[in-house]
């Protein structure tokens, strides 16, 4: 057997049945929903909306951000009112869902300049990291996974748990009536599945949160800036 080095093993743990296995937290699953289009007929909203509603009925408490005056990323200082509201609502939440439309094979602006104003981390604090993930998309043509495909890595790189199933709704304005609620189709079956998924992978893993994204070259890293500053002190 090859061992490790000595340094290494300072650092590495065994893992932890009992951190996995908490104390279930009784409160509702929290969930934040953002959407990216500013349009006054928006079927991502509409979406939004319709994702809200079954969320509820899943025993969520649900938090739609409103995108309008969300000003672009370094255009405003970090004090700006809408973005202190976007922050604190991914600091309340448990577990996010993003919808985009596909614009031009891609997410909009609208909907890449929200994510990019939520820090990885904030001293201490992580507003993403361990929290849930659902990706959803409206399509204006055929069905197509760009925007779902960036969104996916976006939330690799936050450091979410972003669950397996997902939504891509094609020829949206078909899909809605005139009241902006989702008609019966095999994509509102969808929707329903990745919501449900999303409940579920939120309730399993919001406990643990915390001794899922701790990780060996952090708790190296802290340990040497702890080392360094008693270091410093002493002298």
């Amino acid at each position: 057997m090859v061992e490790l080095p000595a340094a290494a093993l300072e650092f590495i743990r065994q893992p932890d049945l009992d951190a996995l296995r908490p104390p279930l937290s009784q409160h509702k699953p929290r969930i934040l929903i953002l959407y990216g289009s500013l349009r006054k007929i928006s079927f991502s909203r509409f979406l939004a909306q319709e994702v809200a509603r079954l969320l509820e009925h899943l025993g969520c408490e649900v938090k739609i951000f409103n995108p309008e005056g969300l000003p672009l990323p370094d255009g405003a200082p970090e004090t700006d009112a809408k973005v202190r509201e976007l922050r604190e609502l991914s600091l309340w939440s448990e577990g996010h869902v993003w919808i985009s439309p596909e614009r031009h094979g891609a997410m909009t602006g609208i909907m890449k300049a929200q994510i990019d104003w939520i820090p990885l981390t904030t001293g201490s604090v992580r507003p993403t990291q361990g929290k849930t993930l659902a990706v959803m998309q409206v399509c204006g043509g055929s069905q197509s996974f760009n925007a779902v495909n960036q969104l996916r890595i976006l939330g690799r790189w936050m450091r979410m748990i972003t669950i397996p199933n997902q939504s891509s709704v094609a020829k949206a304005w078909q899909e809605f009536d005139e009241n902006g609620r989702m008609k019966p189709s095999s994509y509102y079956d969808r929707v329903v599945d990745v919501c449900e998924e999303l409940v579920k992978f939120t309730l399993l893993t919001r406990d643990a949160s915390g001794y899922l994204t701790d990780r060996y070259s952090e708790r190296k890293e802290e340990a040497a800036k702890l080392e360094q500053r008693v270091g410093l002190k002493s002298i």
